[in-house]
This record gives structure tokens, C-alpha cells and sequence, in this order.
């Protein structure tokens, strides 16, 4: 979530006088322009402990500006969002007003907490900040734009801050690729099941959704199309995915578990029909492995082929038989609509139109 501290509103820092002649530089500089305290904390980093909590950043930096005479001060914090991703809002947040040219100084604890993406961070502080002529500084890492790295290592430092993201998700992924061949679910049951309270691991049919997902089956094989199927649920006022599951949190005894009613409670979309008559799981198998992605850096799901997903049968009872969901496979497939070049005649463009000469389509 993404905390903003409104600039106009900050009493300036009184600098602190040292015999340093740097301090005395620093407390110089244009005070009319921001200075941004970047603070960034994602789940794997909120391991190491609370030397990197977004409250020990914070403390930090604003000691370190005070001590430096910055002063119209502004902190962004990002906090649960990984470093390989510059899409968090705070630090989009703090971009926008960089090309803005309302930035005078990007200060951030060390180099990790600024990004573990060493092309991207590399772009930003030896191209588009000193573009915007905006000083960046990491503290801890001696990196300051405007002295130059103290110790030349800055580069190097970027290249291992990354190297913790990349050896993170090899681990995650040996751990989810046990999981998934083990036979277990990688996944929150779909719309038709829940969760087994006496084993999270096991799924149990869900009596308000179950009979919804057979009707689906039932008018697909009766040759329904999704967008005809949606409609006649919401004719028969069937609560959609999201409203049943908000109906059955409304007694929970947690209020924030509690999920709002949406405000079309019925209005059915094709695509999510098309969803439910994709799920393998409803024949009651485990199907792990369906999508995967080219590297850790990319969140595009890719699907996988047939063969290289991980099918386990019988792990949960059937809603649909295995009969009936390799028939409503058929009748989609044979439904798809043809290409522009499958609808085209064979002389489609070879025949000329006697009276005006155009190309005749057909």
C-alpha cells in the first residue's frame, strides 16, 4: 500500500552544523524542489528482520535528510511489492514528479530497496536521474550521484541485488515443482468446490455452486453457446461466481473476511462461462502445471502443452463425468469460429466483377 507524506505541509529541517564542509553543501542546495525518501519492504525482504521493516527506513532517512539539510520532504513507501518490478505505485508516483521536474533528491536506504532489477536500476540512476538533474543517493551503499560511487562497486552491488530475486524463485519453484508432483493442488478451488476444513490440501464439493457448474455442462451438451448460457442464468437470477462467494462470507466472524455484494449480482459474462467449461478439475482430477512463465521477471502465464502438465484423476468427487466434459470439448472445438481465410471461397480474389472490375470476395 502506498503512503504519500504531503510535501507543502512539512515544517523544514533545521540543518545540523558540523565542522564536515559536505553538511554544510547539502543544507545549500535548492530547496524549492522535493526530496523523496523512497522505502520499499517486499515479503521475502520482511524475513531478514527489522532492520529493513519500512518503519527503520523511514526513521532512517529522515534522520539522514535532517542531518543533511534537506528539507520539503516527501516519503513514499511500497510496501509488499518486489524489487524485479518497478510497477509499484509509490516509486510511479515519485517518477511522475521527477519528469515533472519537481525532484531535486531521491534518497533511499541502499540500492536494494530502490529496485533488484540491475538493467533497470542501472537506467534510472546513471540515465533518466541525472537527465532530470535529480541527485540519487543510497546511504548505506555510498552512492551518491552528484560525488560519484565512493568505492566503485555500485554496479557490482546491482548485479547481487538482483542475483537474490533470481535465487529466490529457483528455490520457490523446486519447492512448487515438488508440490504439484506430489498430487497435491497448486491452487484455490474453483467456483464448484471449497476448501475441506479438516485438510486444506483436499477439496469438497460446494452444494450452493456444484449444481450451477452441471447446469453449464448440461446446456453446453444441448448445443448452448457461453454468451446464451450466461444469459439464461441471469434470466434465472443465478447469483454469479463473485456474489455467491460474497453471500457466503456475509456471517463470517471476521468482518474484513466479509466480501461485498456486487452491484449486477446475476449479470453472467461468456468468458466466465467459457472458464467453468474449461476446468479439467470438475471430472476430479488434479490438473497442475496448466500455465508457466519464461522467467521470474515476467508475469504473462503461458499455457502448457498437454503433456507437460502433471494429471492426477480421482483426488476430489466429480461434479461432471469425464464423458461429458470431453463432449462439451468436442462441440466447443467444432464451434470455434472459422478464420478470414477458412471463410473465404476458393476463388475469393481471383475473379474480377465484369462491370466495375474489382475483385470479387466471397
Amino acid at each position: 500500500m502506498t503512503q504519500t507524506q504531503i510535501h507543502a505541509t512539512i515544517s523544514p529541517c533545521t540543518p545540523i552544523l558540523s565542522a564536515d564542509p559536505t553538511v554544510k553543501e547539502d543544507a545549500m542546495l535548492d530547496q524549492q524542489k522535493i526530496t523523496i525518501l523512497y522505502c520499499r519492504l517486499s515479503n521475502e525482504d520482511a524475513l531478514d528482520g527489522e532492520s529493513n521493516s519500512i518503519q527503520n527506513q523511514k526513521e532512517f532517512l529522515t534522520r539522514y535528510a535532517a542531518e543533511h539539510g534537506y528539507t520539503n520532504l516527501k516519503i513514499l513507501v511500497d510496501d509488499g511489492y518486489t524489487g524485479t518490478n518497478f510497477d509499484r505505485p509509490g516509486v510511479q508516483e515519485g517518477f511522475a514528479l521527477v519528469k515533472q521536474g519537481l525532484v531535486g533528491c531521491w534518497l533511499v536506504k541502499d540500492l536494494s530497496r530502490f529496485g533488484r532489477d540491475y538493467l533497470t536500476v542501472g537506467q534510472y540512476t546513471d540515465i533518466i536521474f541525472p537527465s532530470y538533474d535529480v541527485r540519487f543517493i543510497a546511504v548505506n551503499d555510498g552512492v551518491d550521484s552528484e560525488r560519484g560511487d565512493s568505492d566503485g562497486f555500485a554496479a557490482i552491488r546491482n548485479l547481487f541485488n538482483e542475483w537474490y530475486p533470481r535465487d529466490t524463485s529457483k528455490k520457490v519453484r523446486v519447492v512448487f515443482r515438488q508440490k504439484g508432483t506430489s498430487g497435491k493442488h497448486l491452487g484455490k478451488p474453483p467456483y464448484g468446490y471449497r476448501t475441506d476444513p479438516a485438510d486444506k490440501d483436499h477439496w469438497i464439493i460446494d452444494e450452493d455452486a456444484a449444481p450451477v457448474v452441471k447446469r453449464i455442462f448440461d446446456l453446453a451438451i444441448d448445443g448452448k453457446g457461453p454468451e446464451q448460457i450466461a444469459r439464461i442464468l441471469e434470466q434465472d437470477k443465478v447469483l454469479t461466481t463473485k456474489a455467491l462467494y460474497a453471500k457466503q462470507s456475509e456471517n463470517h466472524p471476521d468482518p474484513k473476511k466479509r466480501k461485498k455484494m456486487p452491484e449486477r449480482p446475476y449479470h453472467w459474462i461468456g468468458q466466465s462461462v467459457v472458464g467453468i467449461l474449461e476446468r479439467m478439475e470438475y471430472t476430479g482430477c488434479t490438473c497442475n502445471f496448466k500455465t508457466y512463465s519464461k522467467s521470474y521477471k515476467l508475469k504473462k502465464r503461458i499455457p502448457n502443452a498437454i503433456e507437460d502438465m502433471c494429471i492426477f484423476p480421482d483426488t476430489q468427487e466429480a461434479i461432471v463425468s469425464q464423458a461429458q466434459w470431453d463432449r462439451v470439448q468436442e462441440l466447443r472445438k467444432n464451434k470455434r469460429r472459422p478464420t478470414k481465410a477458412q471463410r473465404q471461397g476458393l476463388f475469393s480474389g481471383l475473379l474480377f466483377c465484369p462491370d466495375c472490375g474489382n475483385k470479387l470476395h466471397f
